[in-house]
This record gives structure tokens, sequence and C-alpha cells, in this order.
């Protein structure tokens, strides 16, 4: 049993690799605290049954049991209590429940040493990237994971933080860590702050395996390279880090390819005699003006004269239409005044992430509305929720090494 806790979860992509796999796992706590993320994780991985039971707790009842959690209502900023209270009954219902659902921990500033289990075989965490990235340092923002920086990315430093008390405290590490993160962490930028973090999980007794791998070499049609390191409890044990090397050394991620590629094809969805693709297609078909046709003419035509032109889409990130994006999709709109392409589609995304299409129902079986004519789960927030995940076949492939290593390195010791 590989007994598990998510950090900065997002909607699970780290529970969906792990079915995959079809290995024995339990996920003992989540940490995530995007109320969107946390509903939306339950919507795919638990659904809502058992909700009613809520009915009996009046608005005051919930808000009272949320406000002891540092919430966010966009992944940024903390959500203040007087917006809580101002919040739909059923979203707050919801986000309860999928609280208590997931056991999630919510926010990682709030999470201390003694909160984690000591018999935790893996903790991963794909803290924020918005302040590493490429885009960022665009904008003049090279903040990175510097620990003064009081940044999103910083939040590397709570995991420190974390495990730092847990080692005061006597308390069992977890055997491995995971981490993923945006290439540009091992730009001569944040290289330095980067070897920072593994000295400090060496001094733990961490033996660290570091990954740069893209996603179109694990089946998935996407352009997406990520940086992921495997940290491994080996406590300085001399034969433990020289069996590591040779694992290592014989089976390095770095020269993975599956042979099973997807082809776009699989994934862009051009049937329109399909009316939800035909709906979703209309949704992602932006106006047609001047900054629109820019996009058309910059942007990677991944469907286009009948034909699919491209191997792979561009990085799915968290908004589709903007400049760059992953690529557009020629395509002609029933209504007046459109541009000639369409955006990838939320389906899309969820699909080029590794995600199954049964999940992404899933989701919008799961919905529910907030207002007159505005349900929770808007096509913007189920974009973000894609652009923020982890492909999950290159989890599967890395969760297949670490199943491998604590059954044949070190429990075989």
């Amino acid at each position: 049993m590989l007994r598990v806790i998510e950090a900065f979860s997002g909607i699970g992509s780290q529970k969906k690799a792990l079915d995959r796999i079809n290995v024995p796992y339990e996920i003992v706590n989540t940490v995530e605290w995007d109320i969107n993320a946390i509903i939306g994780y339950c919507a795919i991985h638990y659904g809502f049954e058992g909700l009613n039971e809520y009915d009996f707790l009046t608005k005051e009842d919930i808000v009272d049991q949320l406000s002891q959690y540092t919430l966010s209502n966009n992944g940024k900023d903390v959500l203040e209590p007087t917006k809580l209270r101002k919040m739909n009954i059923e979203i707050l219902k919801r986000l309860l429940f999928s609280i208590n659902r997931t056991r999630d921990l919510v926010s990682i500033t709030d999470v201390r040493g003694e909160d984690i289990d000591e018999n935790i075989d893996l903790l991963t965490y794909s803290f924020p990237c918005q302040d590493l990235s490429i885009c960022s340092a665009w904008h003049g923002n090279n903040t990175g994971i510097n620990r003064d920086a009081a940044n999103r990315s910083g939040m590397l430093w709570e995991i420190e933080r974390i495990l730092l008390e847990m080692d005061r405290g006597a308390r069992r590490l977890p055997r491995f860590l995971l981490m993923e993160n945006v290439s540009n962490i091992l730009a001569r930028t944040h290289i330095g702050n980067f070897n920072e973090w593994i000295a400090i999980l060496e001094g733990l007794g961490y033996y660290n395996k570091v990954y740069k791998l893209n996603a179109n070499k694990f089946g998935i049609p996407q352009s997406r390279e990520r940086v992921y390191m495997l940290s491994i409890l080996a406590e300085n044990q001399e034969g433990i880090e020289g069996r590591l090397d040779r694992y290592f050394s014989e089976n390095n991620l770095d020269n993975y390819i599956n042979t099973n590629k997807k082809k776009l094809s699989d994934i862009i969805k051009i049937d329109y005699s399909n009316e939800i693709y035909r709906r979703e297609a209309e949704e992602s078909t932006p106006n047609n003006t001047p900054s629109r046709m820019q996009i058309y003419l910059d942007n990677l035509k991944i469907y286009q004269s009948g034909r699919f032109t491209s191997e792979d889409a561009k990085t799915v990130t968290t908004k589709q239409d903007r400049n760059p994006n992953s690529g557009v999709i020629e395509y002609q709109s029933i209504s007046e005044n459109k541009a000639p392409y369409r955006n990838l589609t939320a389906r899309e995304c969820f699909l080029l992430m590794g995600f199954d299409e049964e999940d992404y129902n899933k989701l919008l079986h799961n919905d529910f509305m907030v207002t007159r004519g505005r349900n929770f789960f808007t096509k913007e927030k189920r974009l973000r929720m894609a652009g923020n995940s982890i492909v999950v076949n290159v989890l599967e492939e890395i969760f297949k090494q670490i199943i491998y290593i604590k059954n044949e390195i070190l429990e075989n010791n």
C-alpha cells in the first residue's frame, strides 16, 4: 500500500496516475486552498454522493466551519471571511463536503510537521510556477523561488519548513518526495536557489534524481517540458545510494519514449455532427478583432485546410484566448463576426493533460448552478484547472519507478 499526500493537489493528476498503474494506494491528505480546484478534485474523483447530509446545516454553520481555513477563490489571493459569507450556499456546501471528503489540509502555510502522518510513502509537491515562468521574466519578475520574495513560487520553502518541523520533532519523514515545476527552475536566474533546496534535502538524508521530461515522449501530443525531482530517503546509506545510482543509470526517464503516442486527431474534436463538440467549439471561437487575427497569424495551426498540420500542440496553459497559446484550429462559426478559427476547448485541454474524457464528463455531470444562467465550473475555470495540472502519463512512469525502488531497493536492502 502506497500512502500518499498530494500537496498543491489541483484536480488530482497524481491520483489519476495511481489509478492508471493499478497499485494499492491511499490518498491520506490533499493540500489545496483554491476552492475551484478543491471542488473540481472531488467532482472528478469522488462525486457528491452524501451531500444531502449537509442540508441540515445553516449557511452560518458552514461559514463558521470554513472560516478555520485559509482559502482562495483564484489560487492567488486569500479569500476574506466577509466574501465567504456572500457566496452561494450551494458552493459552500460542496466546498465543505470536498474538504472533508479529500481530507484536505487546505493552505500549505497552515500545515505543520505534526499534521503529517509518520507513515507516508510519498509526498508530491507541485508548487505554483507563476514567478518562475519565462512569461514572468518577460514582465520583469525574476523573483522565482527566492526565500524573501513572498511570492507564490516561494511556497517551495513551506515544504522545507514542514520537513524540518518533522525532523526536529523526531517524526519519520516521507520515504519519497516528488517535485514538479517549469523547466525554467534550472535557468541561471534560479539554479542557485534550486541547488540550495537540493542541498537541504541531502542534509535530511534524501537522494535526489532530477529529470527534465517532455509530455510528447510519454504518449501525449503536447510539447510540455517540465522538471521533476524524485527524492528518496536513503539516509546517506552508501549501499542504497549505490543501488540507486545503478538503477537510474539503467532506467533513466530522460531516454524514455512511448511508442504508442496518441495523435492529435484522437484529441481534437472536429466531428461537429456531435452537438456537444459543436457547442464547445462555438464557445471557444473568439470575435473577429485585430488582436484575435494577430493570434491566428502568430500561433501554431493545429488543423487547417481539412487536415492536421502538426504532431503536437504547444504547452497547455491556464488560458487559450491569449498570445501565445497552445495552437489554433481552423473553424467556420455559425455566428457572424467570428474569427476564422477556434481555440482549444477545455475538454481538449483535459485530454492533452492525460485525463480521460470520462473525467471531464464527471466534472460536467457534477456541475451546479450558482446564479440564474451561470454554472460553477465556467469554461474559464475548466481551462485553468487543466493548465495548472500535471500530465498524468509522465506521473505514471515516475510512480512505477517509485514502486520498484520501494519494493526492490528500500525494502530489500
